[in-house]
């Protein structure tokens, strides 16, 4: 087990996130402040981005949510596929908590403090909101930054790149039906047709418009080629995901300033619910005898989330000024050191994880 790690840390070099990245629970922070600025100078502006619909789906952050996803997804190898056998236990453990336990302890954990411990403090109009906001949070795994945490973690990077590709395509077909159960299960009209336009926006499009370019650059083999594009789009990414906070936090504004620790209140949940998963998938990685490269980022994967695409799913289902607008806002919030923090556990914990294991 360890001479596998071993291998799998000579593949991959030192790794660091970039200066956005690093930076990331700064910008959002920023952009909150920005965005309400602006909300409160400029109104009538904003008003006229947040009505620019099309079949209930805003314009304006359909091209950012696409900017934001499809640079991502370039990275997915479908072919990557076959590798999946080659690391079986890791694998299942992953897609056990990705989707058998997240989405269904995010709903749990909002029921309790949404409707229990924080129901007195939270406007009641807005507390069925907040609950979807955290279960669309919760009902799909992240695609991007878990290539980050991963080479954090000296994780094996052909398990990483296997089940990222695998998430992505459950995705497509279990997002919805997960979203759709859970909404219902919480006494939440469940707007199907949107919900499946919203698959289609921004799941289906994306990853088949991100396959064809990827195609269409590595033809022929040329991988240098994929990966400048990859550095050149990178910015492109960050811009568009904190132009939509702006645009978010100009309509969220007043809300906020009125209630500024309803933030603070839907953080508890989101943070229980990254431990505990995160803790889970760890656990049972050790208990199966996984090698510790392939446990870190497996408990990672099982933790993290697509905030990108919940933040579009949840405009497009329920509007900017929804309480689930803001749910989905503070996951990007807190994602960046709640991770590292989780990196953090990992690496400590190798030579107690490999004890016995």
């Amino acid at each position: 087990m360890s001479m596998q790690c071993e291998v799998s840390a000579k593949q991959i070099a030192a790794a660091e996130m970039g200066f956005f990245e690093r930076y990331l629970t700064l910008w959002v922070f920023l952009c909150i402040v920005a965005g309400i600025g602006l909300g409160h100078f400029l109104p009538i502006s904003f008003h006229a981005l947040g009505a620019m619909e099309l079949a209930k789906v805003n314009l304006p952050v359909a091209v950012l949510i696409w900017l934001m996803i499809i640079p991502m997804l370039l990275k997915i190898d479908f072919s990557a596929l076959h590798e999946v056998k080659q690391h079986w236990r890791g694998i299942g453990v992953t897609l056990f908590i990705n989707w058998a336990i997240k989405p269904f302890s995010m709903a749990l954990l909002g029921w309790i403090f949404i409707r229990g411990v924080f129901a007195h403090w939270l406007p009641v109009a807005q507390q069925d909101s907040y609950i979807a906001g955290l279960i669309l949070l919760a009902a799909a795994p992240c695609t991007a930054m878990v290539f980050v945490w991963s080479q954090l973690t000296r994780g094996e990077p052909h398990f990483t790149i296997s089940q990222v590709a695998l998430n992505d395509l459950i995705m497509i077909f279990a997002f919805a039906p997960i979203v759709g159960l859970l909404l219902g299960i919480s006494s939440i009209t469940v707007p199907w047709d949107t919900l499946s336009l919203s698959v289609v926006l921004y799941i289906v499009i994306p990853v088949l418009l991100a396959q064809a370019w990827r195609h269409m650059v590595l033809k022929g083999g040329n991988m240098a080629a994929l990966d400048k594009l990859l550095k050149r789009l990178h910015p492109v990414s960050l811009v568009a995901l904190l132009a939509t906070l702006v645009l978010l936090f100009g309509l969220q504004g007043d809300q906020i300033l009125s209630q500024p620790s309803v933030i603070l209140m839907l953080a508890v949940p989101i943070l229980i619910q990254v431990y505990f998963n995160s803790g889970l998938a760890y656990l049972l990685n050790r208990k199966f005898g996984v090698a510790h490269c392939v446990a870190g980022p497996s408990a990672l994967i099982g933790a993290s989330n697509f905030f990108e695409l919940a933040v579009a799913a949840a405009i497009s289902l329920f509007g900017f000024e929804s309480g689930a607008a803001l749910a989905t806002v503070v996951g990007v919030l807190i994602e960046v050191p709640v991770m590292l923090s989780v990196v953090a556990i990992v690496n400590r914990s190798k030579g107690w994880y490999e004890r016995h294991a």
